[in-house]
């Protein structure tokens, strides 16, 4: 049985061409399937997933809420399922009250338009004051992370999908992205690569000059400190100096 690794029919571009990926910087629309399939390499940075050589970062997934778990003070979830044939959690993460008691916390989250209400025998969670029940649609964006060894997503932003409507153009969406993006592998010409290494090039030397320039300024700065200092100490020299020789007059004249 052979040990190499099957060969893939698309190249894992550098890191630092990552800026020329349709997917890095975007909210990748995705089944929440294609999420749990997307997969990490090594040598690339831990919070960064691939579908075939598209780099991945930030998701937008939509769904229905089949689950809400109060896990503790400080998180809440939702697991949501898209028919995709997997599902996924997000986590909400509360805002604490300081001082608070075991039995009434903060409704606030770091998500402006998302409540989560939890006292004694009530438990509900709120996005745009509307509540979350199970059965409940929602459009969401989040950051991928593992939670024993299952991919869940940081929660960013949700909405809930009021119509049905609603919740096709949303789906055409997903499949219009990952039939032209998505579905083949992400190409970069000699022509971009040479352009990408360019611009890099004339950022590190824009940040030199800017070391530079702040250190020049730093090295100024601290003289003109050290001037300004010593012009004080020759100053209240002088002062001094006067001082005393008024001392010794009026001392003298009252001598007379």
């Amino acid at each position: 049985m052979s040990t190499h690794p099957p060969t893939r029919s698309y190249r894992l571009y550098p890191a630092y061409c990552f800026r020329a990926s349709p997917t890095y910087d975007a909210w990748v629309k995705i089944s929440i399937a294609d999420v749990q399939a997307l997969r990490s390499e090594p040598n690339f940075p831990s919070q960064v997933y691939f579908h075939l050589n598209h780099p991945i970062r930030y998701v937008r997934i939509v769904g229905a809420v089949v689950a809400i778990d109060d896990i503790n003070l400080k998180y809440t979830v939702l697991t949501i399922d898209d028919g995709s044939g997997a599902t996924i959690e997000l986590k909400i993460v509360r805002v604490p009250l300081p001082g608070q008691n075991a039995l009434i916390t903060s409704s606030e989250t770091t998500l402006k338009n998302v409540q989560v209400i939890s006292q004694f025998g009530v438990f509900e969670v709120l996005v745009d004051d509307q509540r979350l029940d199970i059965g409940t649609v929602v459009k969401a964006k989040g950051t991928i992370f593992k939670f024993r060894g299952l991919k869940q997503l940081d929660l960013k932003r949700i909405w809930t999908v009021s119509t049905t409507n609603e919740e096709a153009r949303a789906w055409a969406e997903t499949a219009e992205f990952k039939q032209e993006v998505l579905s083949r592998p992400w190409h970069l010409s000699s022509v971009q690569h040479n352009h990408i290494k360019a611009e890099i090039k004339a950022e590190e030397t824009k940040a030199r000059e800017y070391e530079r320039r702040k250190n020049e300024y730093e090295v100024q700065k601290r003289e003109h400190e050290q001037a300004s200092e010593r012009r004080l100490a020759e100053r209240e020299k002088r002062l001094e100096v006067r001082r005393r020789k008024e001392e010794v007059m009026m001392n003298a004249g009252a001598l007379m």
